[in-house]
C-alpha cells in the first residue's frame, strides 16, 4: 500500500516538474484546487511580493541617489528617513497581519495561508507606494 502511494506521489511530482519545464511561466497558483496547492500558492505569492518590495526599495534608493548626487547631506538625510520608515512599516505590516489571522491557530494551514496572503497583499501595496516616491 505504501508503495502505491509513493509511486503516485512520485508520478505527480514528475508530472508537475515536466509541466513546469514545458511552461516556464507557470506558477504554483495555476489551477489551484486543493488545500495544499492553496498553501503553495500563498507561499509563492508572499515570496514574490517580498522580493518585489525589496527590489522597489532598492530602486527608490537609486532614484534618490541620482536626484541628490549634488547634495550628499540631503541624500543621507532622505535615505535615513526612508530606511526608518521602511522598518516601521514592516513592523506595522507584521502586527496588522497578526491581528488579521488571529482567530486561526498558529502553525495551522489556515493560519499560514492567511498570513501569507496578508503579507503578500500589504507588500504589493507598499511596493506601489515606493514606486511613486521620488519620480522625476
Amino acid at each position: 500500500m505504501k508503495t502505491i502511494f509513493l509511486t503516485l506521489a512520485l508520478a505527480a511530482t514528475v508530472a508537475t516538474g515536466a509541466q513546469a519545464a514545458q511552461n516556464p511561466d507557470s506558477t504554483p497558483c495555476d489551477g489551484v484546487d486543493s488545500d495544499n496547492q492553496t498553501l503553495e500558492c500563498s507561499t509563492y505569492s508572499r515570496h514574490t511580493a517580498e522580493e518585489l518590495l525589496k527590489e522597489n526599495f532598492q530602486n527608490l534608493l537609486q532614484r534618490v541617489q541620482s536626484q541628490f548626487v549634488a547634495n550628499k547631506t540631503q541624500f543621507n538625510d532622505f535615505t535615513s528617513k526612508l530606511k526608518t520608515a521602511q522598518q516601521a512599516w514592516e513592523k506595522l505590516r507584521d502586527a496588522d497581519c497578526a491581528v488579521e489571522v488571529f482567530p486561526s491557530a498558529a502553525g495551522s494551514k489556515a493560519f499560514t495561508i492567511s498570513e501569507n496572503d496578508c503579507v503578500a497583499r500589504m507588500s504589493d501595496e507598499r511596493s506601489e507606494y515606493l514606486e511613486s516616491i521620488a519620480q522625476e
